[in-house]
């Protein structure tokens, strides 16, 4: 079973990535967490991204989601590939090839939670904190959702503190994760 966060940067997708991850790991499910790789580009990210840097972490993305399912009964993603693909596009244009790959590649993910915007995004030195920078992509994810059909959970922006809760209750009920326990 593969899981993701999906939306904007700083908006809680990794808070929420290990708070589920450890709610399952208490069900002794064993689950892995494939963390955000924008992180870990050898190119600049943000505002100041490029084609090929937009490439490489939407690559090593898929990269690691195959290695981790390789391992792991549950895979929980913080990002997936559209809102890697949303950064893209922002960037350098609608890129039809790699889009097509998004659209496949979309049809992997077992279940999506769309992280609204909710406020301010906290400074942590590597994203970018420009609220229209985030918006644009938080806009973005959303057309490209609409645009390739994907369903997903949404998360009322005014029910941040209730989040981790609602997650953890779609998840425990889903009828792949039953099979688990």
């Amino acid at each position: 079973m593969k899981i993701a966060f999906i939306g904007t940067h700083g908006v809680g997708k990794t808070t929420l990535c290990f708070e589920l991850a450890g709610a399952l790991k208490r069900q002794g499910v064993h689950v892995d967490i494939v963390k955000e790789v924008a992180r870990l580009s050898p190119l600049p990210i943000n505002r100041q991204t490029s084609l090929d840097a937009q490439t490489w972490i939407l690559m090593t993305q898929v990269a690691e989601e195959i290695r981790s399912a390789a391992r792991h009964q549950v895979v929980v993603c913080d990002r997936s590939v559209l809102d890697n693909y949303a950064y893209m596009v922002l960037a350098c244009g609608r890129q039809k090839p790699i889009e097509r790959f998004v659209a496949h590649w979309m049809k992997t993910y077992d279940l999506l939670f769309k992280v609204p915007m909710a406020g301010a995004a906290s400074p942590d030195g590597v994203r970018d904190t420009d609220e229209f920078f985030m918006r644009s992509i938080d806009e973005l994810v959303d057309t490209l959702l609409a645009e390739m059909k994907v369903p997903y959970e949404v998360l009322s922006p005014d029910g941040r503190a209730d989040w981790a809760d609602v997650v953890r209750e779609v998840v425990l009920k889903r009828p792949e994760l039953a099979k688990l326990f």
